[in-house]
């Protein structure tokens, strides 16, 4: 937030005083320009503008009243980001948008024009345009979104699971996958955290249904088979989750082989099913490659079914001078 400004009006002059409002004017609209043009009273008295000040911003229309104490600055004209913006302003400084509100930021569900879903650390009531969920979210639960303190996209299909019916929750799961929205926490460790939770069984069910997570996997699950699974067939153990440096290329390696420079990727949807890192993903290989290093990636399936072809091929990366028919299965 931008350091309070202090508004002096006995000592200066017209000019003076008329040049101090246009900056806290400025301040304002700094403020607004990054929060899609709404600001709370909170914060206006942060920046010095005191009550009589706000009222009359409100009084020559440079604020317009949208919830108490949360304001449009310089028109009523609102964006839906506007719209949730100001819903989270007025459940307080701690709300973080979430349920429906959220899903429509993440564009996962239809845009609606109820209220704004926000969920907060402690019990309050219901108030204005904003229906508050109590609940306690973890740091890893949370991001920011075009600038909008939004649950995670997987923590919102969660959220979901205990309002909408099976169908719309199906949609909407859908709708990530096409969208590749980064599911972070993975949706199988988020299933694991809340066993418990209001819609957890139909979640899981809907995701087993789509082949999103099998199993309730998780990453660590995957690793360990992967290491069970090289020992089993004797070959080399390699470094786990080593960050280092290739052609000036700063990677963050599943499976290392420093020797023989390979590097074994262990691929699921929820670590690599971004458009992002799709992309970012072929670059990576195609540099290591040109690198003289070899990238491979591993899936669960291939793990889970010890696929032969896996292990002749990891075989011939890490030990050539074994022949593959020895290789036992």
């Amino acid at each position: 937030m931008p350091r309070p400004v202090e508004i002096e009006t006995a000592t200066r002059q017209p000019g003076d005083v008329q040049r101090q409002f246009r900056s806290v004017d400025g301040l304002i609209a700094e403020l607004a320009g990054r929060q899609h043009g709404v600001v709370a009273r909170r914060q206006l008295i942060g920046l010095g503008v005191g009550r009589e000040a706000i009222a009359g911003r409100c009084r020559d229309g440079r604020l317009h009243r949208l919830h108490t104490g949360v304001y449009a600055v310089g028109h009523r004209i609102q964006t839906w980001e506007g719209r949730w913006m100001a819903g989270l302003l007025a459940a307080g400084a701690k709300a973080v948008l979430s349920h429906r509100s959220a899903a429509s930021l993440w564009r996962v569900v239809p845009l609606d024009r109820g209220p704004v879903d926000v969920t907060i650390p402690r019990s309050a009531r219901s108030r204005g345009l904003a229906r508050r969920h109590v609940g306690d979210l973890r740091d890893d639960e949370v991001t920011i979104h075009h600038g909008i303190p939004v649950t995670t996209a997987s923590r919102t299909l969660l959220d979901l699971a205990a309002v909408l019916h099976t169908r719309a929750l199906e949609r909407a799961v859908r709708e990530a996958e096409v969208l590749r929205l980064p599911l972070r926490p993975p949706l199988a460790e988020l299933l694991d955290r809340y066993p418990g939770r209001r819609g957890i069984a139909s979640l899981r069910a809907c995701l087993s249904r789509l082949g999103l997570v099998t199993d309730g996997i998780t990453r660590g699950v995957l690793e360990d088979r992967f290491l069970a699974l090289l020992t089993q067939h004797d070959l080399p153990l390699p470094a786990t989750n080593v960050r280092l440096e290739i052609a000036g290329l700063r990677i963050e390696a599943d499976c290392l082989w420093v020797e023989r420079q390979v590097i074994a990727e262990l691929d699921g949807y929820e670590v690599h099913g971004t458009r992002v890192a799709f992309e970012s993903d072929r670059q990576r290989d195609r540099r290591l490659q040109a690198a003289g290093w070899r990238a491979i990636r591993v899936t669960w399936s291939q793990v889970k079914a010890g696929d032969r072809t896996l292990i002749e091929d990891l075989c011939s990366l890490l030990m050539p001078q074994v022949v593959r028919d020895n290789v036992r299965t």
